[in-house]
């Protein structure tokens, strides 16, 4: 049984009440009248009104103003103004103010059923569809990750499986597309999701910060340790140790993380008493690790023991359909952390954001998004909100017959430049972390150039 259509009518005629609250009731509608704007706004919490029909001219609070205040607090109600003869144009002003329609006064009952049964019609369509897009849009979310690519829905199944393992996991893939969400999301969907999930950021730190990171260390392990600490490994307990940029470790702490994956116990700096290990070990790395096994820079014992189950995340320019998913990811984010309504991107807002590469990925969207977010001026985001990066005077045709990792390097060399070389600077305009930016320097040999004043 389909639920009841509340109708809300408001006008200081009682002629016109009681006539429109007799006609409705006989089409099958629950009525309710009001005599003012004031009376209106006492009977608005009383349900979920479908459809407020509003006279335009009343004592008081006229039917615009109060046509305003039932949009605050009832914002799916659509309003309906009624207006005379004399008062078309200014009904018209308030379709352009958020009304969806007017009718003119004096009515034909039967014109009005017909009326009154396409909006609510209509309206059933927007649910229905609402509801649909939200269905839709559960399929192609993985926790906080969305997409409706081939491959990233494969990977999302296959997460479902392995999460109920506690088998290593090694996420590769390039910085930005998302290694340490899909390590969440593993952990979310596992027997551990209520144990702790511990991040340790292996490119930051330096080998022997990370050993203690790692490992914690006994009171007097070495100058400055005045007391015990636990390291992150015991602190992950029976949850998860997220390991990212495992890639970046020197030999002798992959060693060490070696005979803890071996033997699933582990010994503090400076201590004696081994303690045992019961977390689930998941690695990532934006490097190619079997190229760094070749030039001795990786153990290839660890690699095998970390890549029991393997995940390649691509990049965002290999999965451009999800572009529009993820605008409308991060729009809808944003808009409650910022206490703001902005609907959407304009169309060619949007077909700047497909054409783009994304170096930064995923992140680098978000980034983007994010600060359109903040300057714009609309409901829409436009083309002059997005800070597209662009080398100066060079269009974008001039690209092509580049290579993308050409492409990359004089992007990351220009905003560096156009920075003075500032690293924090440079890494918020590329949407990226420092630790990325930095690798992405060795990787591409970029040198400090002098910056030449004009």
């Amino acid at each position: 049984m389909e639920p009841k259509v509340n109708i809300l009518i408001v006008d200081d005629e009682e002629i016109v009440r009681e006539s429109l609250a007799s006609w409705l009731e006989e089409d099958g509608y629950e009525v309710k009248v009001a005599e003012n704007a004031a009376r209106a706004l006492e009977r608005l919490p009383e349900k979920e009104w479908n459809l407020a029909m509003v006279d335009l001219k009343m004592p008081g609070m006229d039917g615009i103003e109060l046509m305003d205040e039932i949009r605050k607090i009832k914002p799916e109600t659509i309003v309906i103004i009624m207006t005379a003869y004399a008062t078309v144009d200014t009904a018209v002003q308030a379709m352009k103010k958020g009304a969806y329609d007017y009718i003119v006064k004096p009515f034909n009952p039967e014109d009005l059923s017909l009326t009154i049964r396409k909006i609510i019609e209509h309206q059933k369509l927007l649910k229905e569809n609402i509801y649909l897009r939200k269905e839709l849009k559960k399929q192609y979310r993985l926790h906080d990750m969305v997409s409706k690519n081939h491959k990233m829905i494969e990977i999302f199944e296959l997460v479902k499986t392995v999460a109920k393992s506690n088998s290593t996991v090694l996420v590769q893939g390039e910085s930005g597309t998302g290694k340490e969400l899909l390590s969440r999301a593993i952990h979310m969907e596992s027997p551990r999701k209520d144990e702790p999930f511990v991040t340790v950021s292996c490119a930051s730190l330096t080998e022997s910060l990370l050993e203690s990171e790692l490992f914690g260390y006994e009171k007097g392990a070495f100058t400055g340790a005045d007391q015990a600490r636990s390291g992150k490994i015991e602190l992950a307990k029976d949850g998860t140790l997220f390991l990212d940029e495992i890639g970046d470790i020197s030999l002798k702490l992959q060693m060490d993380l070696l005979r803890v994956l071996e033997e699933k116990e582990f010994r503090r700096v400076g201590g004696t008493q081994l303690i045992p290990v019961n977390s689930r070990i998941i690695a990532a790395t934006n490097r190619d690790l079997t190229k760094a096994i070749e030039e001795g820079k990786f153990r290839e014992d660890l690699y095998y023991r970390l890549n029991v189950i393997s995940v390649l995340l691509p990049p965002l320019r290999e999965r451009k359909e999800d572009v529009p998913l993820l605008v409308e990811h991060f729009l809808e984010r944003f808009n409650i952390e910022m206490g703001k309504n902005v609907e959407g991107v304009a169309e060619s807002a949007m077909r700047m954001l497909m054409d783009y590469s994304w170096p930064g990925n995923a992140r680098e969207l978000r980034n983007m998004i994010e600060r359109a977010m903040v300057v714009t001026k609309g409901r829409m985001i436009l083309d002059a909100d997005l800070s597209l990066p662009q080398t100066p005077g060079v269009p974008l045709s001039n690209n092509r017959g580049k290579s993308l990792s050409e492409m990359e390097k004089e992007h990351i060399r220009r905003v560096l430049l156009d920075n003075r070389w500032n690293i924090i600077r440079s890494a918020q305009v590329l949407g990226i972390d420092r630790v990325t930016l930095y690798n992405k320097i060795r990787k591409y040999e970029l040198k400090k150039e002098p910056v030449l004043n004009s």
